[in-house]
């Protein structure tokens, strides 16, 4: 539904996020109930304390047809694994 990519930033820095909502989703009106969607996704996770992550996330033409509760899912999964795989590495450090 939606292809994310990720940079790191410094300890302690707030996370910030993107949206790619493109034409290939549909009218404005699509596009933005997706942003919308995304949006409210993630202001869930920061209030669950997420940071040091610059994320932007891609919707695919597929993510028309999902649920919110399947996006929520599909995005908190995506989310979950950065911060596995990339927060680890700036405690190291």
């Amino acid at each position: 539904m939606c292809i994310t990519h990720a940079v790191l930033r410094a300890q302690g820095e707030p996370a910030r996020f993107g949206f790619i909502v493109s034409k290939a989703i549909g009218n404005a009106v699509t596009r933005n109930l997706i942003r919308r969607r995304m949006k409210t996704v993630v202001e869930r996770r920061l209030h669950m304390g997420i940071g040091e992550l610059d994320v932007v996330f891609r919707a695919l033409p597929a993510i028309t047809d999902a649920s919110f509760e399947q996006l929520e899912r599909e995005m908190n999964r995506a989310l979950d694994r950065l911060s596995r795989e990339m927060l680890p590495r700036s405690a190291a450090s």
